[in-house]
């Protein structure tokens, strides 16, 4: 059997701790799963929800709460029951993670039907959900049969930012488990042994990252993004009218369509020769019936996920934004708190000194509800825009 898991050592020791290594700052959280993975009394659930800030690992510690389940040390990380479950390759686990904006009913109910099966190897059926807040109504109503009549060795797990983000009727019927941010030096020391990042630049990614990991790996590997970073920030030192804060959101809004096309160009070219391959196309004879239609839809699903790239570049400018304006406003009260953007220390307390408190809330307010508004389907310039100008007025 691995051994519990422990914070302090989750670095230093990862092959002890398998699969658990990388759910940093989780100790409690994966307290609770090891329990149930262990079989001890009234700690196993059929239907888990696992939530989280952005970064925290939710699905992480989904997968790896799939892998346990499926091994027979629970969760040793080496045996070939962990390794294929990790991957998405173990015939009993299911892993679900949507590029699009919504996971429908359709996919739901397929979900459904393979969580009725036995196991064919494995000890258990999981199906883990990574994106369950963006299941649909009609999509969570197949669900929730499912889970009020689960199979006998059928294990639910479904992963969203907050409960908040289920369906009532769904969430009720899991077992909620919260995690939290992951300390910046924990994160520093996974970037330093699993990535190989030198201690330098892995501090200062897992401090600008806030904590999430997944952005702080970004972050220290990618020197295009540190870039993109630094362009984001100087926003605020731009905007000193109107006109500023139109051209400002065009470039924004402009930057996350060409990320997104750069992201999507040759997923979109290999699903597309791989369905004009399947249909026949470039053979001898009249094409496949209802050939048309099948690319359609697929071109549909191709403009779904690339709009939803371009949401999430967006998003992570917002992001960056509100960590700028939560440094000026740790200036403005003196709270002493280590800032985000510590190399930008003094440009920021000349912003602090021209503003007031109050102000740098509404800016943060802005932000977020920009954010809210991209989440609502509102035109991605129409609300940066608004969120800029607000940024003026504070």
């Amino acid at each position: 059997m691995i051994a519990p898991f422990a914070e302090t050592s989750a670095v230093a020791s990862g092959r002890d701790l398998g699969v658990w290594a990388e759910l940093i700052g989780q100790t409690a959280a994966v307290a609770t799963l090891q329990r149930a993975v262990a079989g001890e009394p009234h700690a196993m659930s059929h239907a888990w929800l696992l939530t989280g800030p952005p970064g925290s690992g939710r699905s992480n510690a989904a997968r790896a709460f799939a892998a346990a389940l499926q091994c027979s040390f629970g969760g040793c990380g080496d045996c070939r029951e962990c390794r294929t479950a990790l991957s998405g390759a173990h015939p009993d686990v299911t892993l679900v993670r949507t590029e699009l904006l919504s996971i429908g009913v359709d996919e739901v109910r397929e979900l459904a039907r393979r969580s009725a099966m036995s196991p064919t190897l494995g000890r258990w059926q999981v199906i883990v959900i990574e994106d369950a807040d963006r299941i649909t109504e009609r999509g969570a109503d197949a669900l929730l049969k499912s889970i009020e009549e689960p199979a006998p060795r059928t294990v639910w797990i479904l992963c969203a930012p907050t409960a908040d983000d289920v369906v009532a009727t769904v969430r009720s019927r899991c077992r909620l488990l919260t995690l939290q941010t992951p300390s910046i030096p924990g994160v520093a020391r996974l970037l330093e042994t699993r990535d190989g990042v030198e201690p330098e630049l892995a501090a200062y990614a897992a401090r600008i990252s806030q904590g999430h990991i997944g952005r702080a790996r970004v972050l220290a590997r990618d020197e295009g993004a540190r870039k993109r970073r630094q362009q984001v920030l100087q926003i605020p030192f731009q905007l000193h009218g109107l006109g500023a804060c139109l051209a400002a959101a065009a470039q924004v809004v402009e930057a996350s369509t060409v990320e997104a096309a750069e992201a999507t160009v040759e997923l979109d070219a290999s699903e597309r020769s791989a369905l004009e391959e399947a249909l026949g196309f470039g053979t001898k004879g009249a094409r496949p019936r209802q050939a048309q239609a099948a690319i359609k839809e697929l071109e549909e699903q191709q403009r779904a996920r690339t709009k939803r790239f371009q949401r999430d570049a967006i998003d992570r400018t917002l992001t960056e934004l509100t960590g700028f304006y939560r440094d000026v406003l740790s200036i403005q009260t003196g709270s002493g708190a280590q800032l985000i953007n510590e190399d930008l220390k003094p440009q920021i307390a000349v912003l602090a000194r021209k503003s007031t408190a109050d102000s740098t809330l509404h800016r943060i307010d802005a932000l977020l509800a920009c954010r809210a508004a991209l989440e609502g389907n509102v035109a991605p310039l129409l609300a940066v825009e608004a969120a800029l100008i607000a940024l003026v007025e504070g």
